[in-house]
């Protein structure tokens, strides 16, 4: 069903890598999402009014709320498109983000308000009527939203949506406080037990709970999160895959949003290869990684004093010094400058972001360590934290 509702709206590009294709995704879910919930909407609350039962109502309201966070979608997906501008060199693919949020906000506030109605309906009881028909429509809206969640997930999968995985997420809560409801009016009717407050009590907590974990998701990418680490893996093997690549750091990559990664990268060459053929290098490297993985990458290319035994060895003795520290994730960047009375030694660390040590006192651990081998040895280190 869902490849056969792609392949009959999907007339052009289908690959999610490709801005175009990414958003005509988006605009297929969101509006198979707003006709459903639409749907949906109108029969619940006729029956919720017809038959006298809040929790089928307030359910009916939910999916007004549903068909709104879908026109919403519809719109982020559509501002996401927009090309860059002048005030917006990135582009606008952070939308997607915000409408994600927008959509997690507004299950928490449907849970809230589901949660002040249903304390009411416990505290206040009002008679509910079981008929066939109000069954049958909750039977169907539960085979509906059962279908919304895995088509919502399926094209939330394919284009890496949080959006669409948040909007899949709530039509999966529909199922199980439907469910819920569905129950309640099967218990009136046969043990005549009004449960209709209660259970919708538990559905509200359980629809706030899930919108709060949903905001904390999409308000990850916004705040900056750090990368996929099976990205940072793509990234780092396709970069030393290239001959004469010695080692890379400083990785960081800077999400403007589905499609629009930027990143930048130190690259290790041997000091003594031919200047132009090293940055000729560089060159392949960034191109590679953009046809490759789509990311728009610079490199700064550092220089690597092999043949200087000074440095070889300091360098050495630093790997055998930061190997039993756990906190130490690696180090680079190492020079000396040799002198008749002492040596400098200066290198970058990079230090693990729960490291409880302060810089200070990292330096002084490290430095100790290496003046064990030579007293001869000054360091001048600089502490770096991970971001890739």
């Amino acid at each position: 069903m869902n490849d056969l509702l792609i392949k009959a709206f999907m007339k052009g590009e289908r690959d999610p890598k490709d801005p175009r294709a990414r958003e005509a995704y988006g605009r297929l879910a969101s509006w198979v999402g707003i006709a459903a919930n639409a749907l949906l909407c109108a029969l619940k609350i006729g029956a919720g009014i017809i038959f006298g039962s809040i929790s089928i109502l307030a359910d009916g309201i939910n999916n007004l709320s549903d068909a709104s966070a879908s026109l919403m979608t519809l719109i982020g997906f559509k501002l996401a498109g927009k090309k860059p501008d002048k005030d917006h060199p990135y582009g606008h693919g952070r939308t997607e983000y915000l409408t994600g949020l927008a959509v997690s906000i507004m299950i928490v506030v449907i849970g809230v308000s589901l949660l002040r109605t249903s304390v009411s309906k416990t505290l206040h009881p009002e008679p509910m009527e079981y008929s066939l028909v109000s069954a049958a429509v909750l039977i169907l809206a539960i085979a509906v939203k059962i279908w919304l969640a895995s088509f919502g997930k399926h094209i939330g999968e394919i284009i890496d949506s949080d959006t669409l995985k948040a909007s899949a997420a709530d039509a999966r809560n529909d199922v199980i406080s439907t469910s819920a409801v569905l129950a309640c009016l099967l218990i009136f009717r046969f043990t005549g037990l009004d449960l209709d407050g209660p259970v919708g009590i538990l559905v509200a907590l359980f629809i706030i709970w899930s919108g709060a974990q949903l905001v904390m998701e999409t308000v990850s990418p916004i705040l900056g999160k750090a990368p996929d680490p099976e990205l940072v893996k793509e990234m780092t093997e396709e970069i030393v895959r290239h001959e004469g690549v010695l080692g890379i750091h400083d990785m960081i990559i800077h999400d403007y949003g589905p499609g629009r990664m930027f990143a930048s990268v130190h690259v290790e060459v041997d000091s003594s290869a031919d200047l132009m053929s090293s940055h000729d290098m560089m060159d392949v490297i960034e191109k590679d990684v953009y046809e490759k993985l789509g990311i728009l990458l610079t490199v700064h290319m550092d220089p690597l004093a092999l043949n200087d035994e000074v440095t070889a060895l300091a360098r050495e003795r630093i790997e055998e010094v930061c190997k039993g520290l756990g906190y130490i994730k690696g180090f680079h960047d190492v020079r000396t400058v040799a002198g008749p009375t002492h040596t400098n030694v200066i290198f970058d660390v990079v230090v693990d972001h729960e490291c409880s040590l302060s810089p200070a006192e990292v330096r002084e651990i490290i430095t100790a360590g290496l003046k064990s081998f030579d007293p001869q040895y000054e360091t001048v280190i600089s502490i770096d934290r991970a971001y890739a």
